[in-house]
């Protein structure tokens, strides 16, 4: 792994709108390349994080005349609900604005490499199936760098030799600004609602999300989760394109499948999932297979799968067990940020104290519904706790309205304790910004709180 020429964009002229995680390494790796970049934020100390960066102009964007493309950060909305006046500028004039992973690969291309693509989108699980897929090539000896929505940027990546894999995780706004990027190997794991204000509709967020099996060939691979929703028509398009495509499940038949606890494809079997315990549950035996699918399209080989998934030590604040104390396992799923993400960890546990709250997605967890009867009491917490505690009610769900994870995590302990249940489970199924400033810092707040049980000498 090496660093990218530093003439690969002379001559060329980017701006670049938002200096937060993607924006201010896309503003460094491009002037590294020799592009005359001008960028912009409207926070102070954002801009003040690329002031050091020599050849860049940090200015606000008057005209966009003379710029090749503008690198949009992923929050900054393009089209809907209302396009950023920046953005807007950019329409009008009929400039590009694209992803971060767009120029990634530009810059890979233009370097002379034939490093592969790999890219992992849909509602849930992505996260997961793409740090899972990076581990398995890598431990079967594959060069990889991971980033894009999880991690590291995607610009902020190294150049890849020719036998290397880039592994994407690509979410909806990243996918509407590819213009050249092409993925030997795509996914799409599941579609349930979310972001509908910056795609307009249900059918508006799921083009978005095809957007990554665009300008695939019949040298690629167009791998589909199956468990959430039948997409029978987007593989006979697909298809139709003479692309290859595998269909995924972990609790169904499919070209492979998790079904059974034990990960197969019509070769036989690959891999018993009971050695992989980093993950639990039906929906991480489809993240499994997805992941798999794609490494043996990529050249991994099949005889060490099975160890690698073994080996995968799972992601923070995705069914992360934090600490057992007397009995009971304290699991952080913080990144369950609607119903259907708390879904999936809800049917990993017989007998639960559920915490939930924040910030509720539309439906609430009214869907959450049949999972209720596995929950022996529920701590709420955040803005819509009254608004979920309704709908508690409604089903006879046990529930006390906690309204911050300091009450709730040790009110929970304290009622698994006495009702000798063996899990408290944070899974909050609504988005944190009303208490926290993301799901990291929910969940990391719910680990030291767990913590303090032990040094406050809560454990009976």
């Amino acid at each position: 792994m090496t660093a990218f020429p530093p003439d690969l964009f002379a001559r060329r002229r980017f701006a670049v709108l938002g200096l937060g995680r993607n924006g201010a390494p896309a503003v460094r790796a491009l002037a590294a390349m020799g592009a005359e970049v001008q960028a912009w934020d409207d926070g102070p100390a954002a801009r003040a994080a690329v002031d050091d960066v020599a050849g860049v102009a940090v200015a606000p964007f008057d005209t966009l005349a003379g710029f090749d493309a503008l690198v949009l950060s992923p929050g900054i909305a393009h089209a809907l609900p209302q396009p950023h006046p920046v953005a807007l500028m950019a329409r009008q004039a009929g400039i590009p604005i694209l992803s971060d992973a767009d120029l990634l690969f530009q810059a890979v291309r233009r370097s002379g490499s034939r490093a592969r693509f790999a890219g992992i989108t849909g509602t849930n699980g992505k996260s997961t199936t793409t740090a899972l897929l990076a581990h398995i090539l890598l431990a079967c000896g594959v060069p990889v760098a991971a980033g894009g929505n999880l991690g590291p940027a995607a610009l902020s990546l190294p150049l890849l030799p020719d036998s290397g894999v880039y592994v994407l995780e690509m979410s909806s706004y990243m996918l509407e600004r590819l213009h050249s990027l092409r993925f030997d190997a795509a996914c799409l794991l599941n579609l349930t609602p979310d972001h509908l204000d910056r795609h307009g509709d249900m059918e508006g967020y799921r083009r978005a999300k095809l957007h990554i099996f665009d300008r695939q060939t019949p040298d690629d691979l167009a791998v589909i989760g199956i468990d959430d929703v039948s997409e029978t028509a987007l593989r006979d398009e697909l298809a139709a394109r003479g692309i290859p495509t595998m269909t995924v499940s972990g609790a169904v038949a499919a070209d492979l499948t998790g079904a059974g606890g034990t990960l197969r494809d019509d070769a036989g079997p690959i891999a018993t999932l009971a050695e992989a315990p980093s993950l639990p549950g039906a929906h991480n035996a489809e993240n499994a297979a997805a992941a798999v699918a794609m490494a043996l399209s990529l050249g991994a080989p099949r005889a060490g799968i099975a160890a690698a998934l073994g080996s995968f030590p799972g992601l923070a604040h995705r069914q992360k067990l934090i600490d057992t104390i007397d009995g009971v396992r304290f699991i952080d799923d913080s990144k369950a940020t609607n119903a259907d993400a708390a879904s999936r960890a809800l049917g990993c546990y017989d007998r639960l104290v559920w915490i939930a709250g924040g910030t509720a997605k539309a439906g609430g967890i009214e869907d959450l519904a049949p999972f209720f009867p596995r929950i022996a009491h529920a701590f709420l917490i955040g803005r819509d706790a009254a608004a979920l505690a309704q709908t508690l009610a409604a089903h006879g769900v046990p529930h006390t309205i906690a309204g911050t994870l300091d009450r709730a995590v040790p009110d929970a302990f304290a009622a698994a304790r006495a009702g000798h249940v063996p899990a408290v489970l944070l899974s909050p199924a609504c988005a944190s910004f009303d208490q926290f400033r993301s799901f990291e810092h929910r969940g990391q707040h719910f680990a030291d709180l767990v913590r303090k049980l032990h040094l406050t000498g809560e454990t009976g």
